[in-house]
């Protein structure tokens, strides 16, 4: 083993270059290693590359990480120069065996920036680290640096072609869009990896939130240019003659119209393709609450996303020609689409728990999911003009009852979660939520139907202590939001203990103790 500083530079130098070479001879390396090795026990490179995989020997990593490291302080301090080759070099060998370094992701940015390096080229280096390091922050940090450059580059690049020929200018946006998708396509693969190589990878989970909130928008933002071409050889092609300006007019309204209904069902695409793809993931990993996390986000996405296309449509406008542009049965879909998913995922839930006894997780996730479909609820009974009414007696005393409808009881069909064929069809199941018998929506009753049969048929006591205390939020939170407080006191009678954990004891003895306790009058 080399033993004087003038050795171990060479031996790293020669490292440096293998590992360089190895990217070279095969670029589709998809992940690295160490290899348990603590001497050398062979004059050969410590680099091994067998088909995709490359590995490193872990003996010459104390000779390799000091070196790339404070030559690369070196240069930043000014104290010793370095070409780009050598930077590209050193920080890719660096960022490979310690990728929380900063200040070698800095110097990357600032190769990117001044050309040398390519985005892809940068993202393909993030990938290789996570898989050794998954859940590294300033990686992902990094990753998001580099894709708002990538997206500034072709919106940028998109905006300079309008004036020029429109053959070309359509040639380029259609490839910057095309570049776009596949970005997308493996951010969304890299973080799949990342979150099964370390369970529950807040960081990866929380970066694929990021990617479809910016970089799926953002597509779709930048294919809008098809429709401003459209338009502008409409307007041109109306204003030759005076009299085919109604006409223009028309053709630019319901086309305007019919983009931005394409537009929005883009986005319902994408999130539910999303919803569909993490559906066998989490039936995989049932203690993952960062991947349930993420489903309650879809969601949400998907709620609002809904609602904001009916606050749009609440009044339907009408064409030149006198027709009306929203119709009834839209609507009405509308409706329909957002409880049948909730349904679902209730369904799935259910399957969940039944399945796989023991998990919190599962508990957590029913939880969110019924409380945005209880939120989802009242705001859509808010919009539509009509105020719910609060729970009456008979309310409340209906949900300690058993339901003799099953609907809440059935579990889902096991094949169609294991199916994976099944999960990126976004045509079958848009269809299944069009023609398919509506389902009943989630309740009270259906949730302590539940809670009911999984506490009578249960030999966990997790799963007793995790369906107890869901039914005690159910009661809690639930049921104290749909009613009123004088109502509720009278159907369910409080404990001081209960009142105090709620932050509730000073206002039931001032004001509701009053109202419940009969008054008599001294004098009968």
């Amino acid at each position: 083993m080399a033993e004087s500083e003038e050795e171990v530079d060479v031996l790293v130098q020669r490292v440096v270059k293998d590992i360089n070479n190895a990217f070279k001879r095969n670029p589709n390396i998809d992940e690295i290693g160490l290899i348990p090795c603590p001497e050398a026990r062979y004059n050969r490179s410590p680099i091994v590359l067998v088909e995709n995989k490359l590995g490193v020997e872990s003996w010459c990593v104390k000779f390799l990480l000091p070196y790339v490291h404070n030559k690369l302080l070196l240069y930043r301090q000014r104290k010793q120069w370095l070409d780009r080759e050598a930077l590209v070099d050193i920080t890719c060998t660096l960022l490979l065996l310690n990728p929380d370094f900063t200040t070698a992701w800095n110097v990357r940015k600032e190769l990117l920036q001044c050309g040398v390096l390519n985005p892809e080229k940068d993202l393909y280096l993030g990938k290789l680290a996570l898989s050794k390091h998954p859940k590294s922050p300033e990686t992902w940090i990094h990753r998001r640096w580099v894709l708002e450059q990538l997206q500034k580059e072709c919106s940028s690049s998109g905006q300079e072609l309008k004036d020029q020929a429109e053959p070309r200018g359509d040639a380029v946006r259609r490839r910057q869009c095309e570049r776009l998708q596949r970005v997308l396509q493996e951010e969304m693969r890299v973080c799949t990896d990342a979150a099964g190589r370390y369970p529950s990878n807040y960081n990866a989970w929380s970066h694929r939130i990021w990617v479809l909130q910016n970089m799926a928008k953002g597509s779709l933002k930048l294919c809008e240019a098809e429709q401003d071409r459209v338009l502008w050889e409409l307007n041109e092609a109306a204003g030759a003659t005076a009299q085919h300006a109604s006409r223009a007019a028309e053709l630019l309204l319901c086309h305007s119209r019919r983009h931005r209904f394409r537009y929005s069902g883009l986005e319902y695409k994408v999130l539910h393709d999303e919803l569909s793809s993490t559906r066998l993931w989490v039936s995989m990993h049932v203690s993952d609450h960062s991947g349930f996390h993420y489903r309650q986000h879809l969601l949400k996405a998907l709620a609002r996303e809904f609602s904001q296309v009916g606050e749009r449509d609440l009044h339907p406008t009408q064409q030149p020609n006198g027709e009306s542009t929203a119709g009834a049965s839209d609507d009405n879909h509308r409706n329909d689409v957002i409880p049948q998913l909730f349904h679902r995922e209730m369904e799935f839930c259910t399957d969940l728990i039944e399945s796989y006894p023991g998990h919190e997780t599962l508990w957590c996730h029913r939880r969110h999911v019924f409380y945005l479909w209880h939120q989802w609820q009242r705001e859509h009974t808010r919009r539509a003009g009509s105020q719910s009414p609060p729970l009456t007696h008979t309310d409340v005393l209906l949900s300690e009852e058993p339901c003799d409808d099953g609907s809440a009881s059935q579990a889902m069909d096991v094949d169609c979660v294991l199916d994976g064929s099944k999960h990126g069809s976004y045509t079958q199941d848009t269809k299944r939520l069009k023609r398919g018998p509506l389902l009943p929506h989630p309740g009270l009753p259906s949730e302590h139907t539940f809670v009911s049969r999984i506490l009578t048929g249960c030999r966990s006591p997790e799963q007793s202590r995790f369906a107890i205390a869901y039914r005690k939020w159910l009661d809690s939170v639930i049921v104290w939001e749909s009613c009123d407080r004088s109502t509720y006191f009278w159907l369910r009678p409080p404990t001081p203990s209960s009142l105090k954990t709620a932050g509730l004891l000073g206002w039931f003895v001032r004001d509701a103790l009053p109202e419940l306790i009969p008054t008599h009058d001294e004098n009968p």
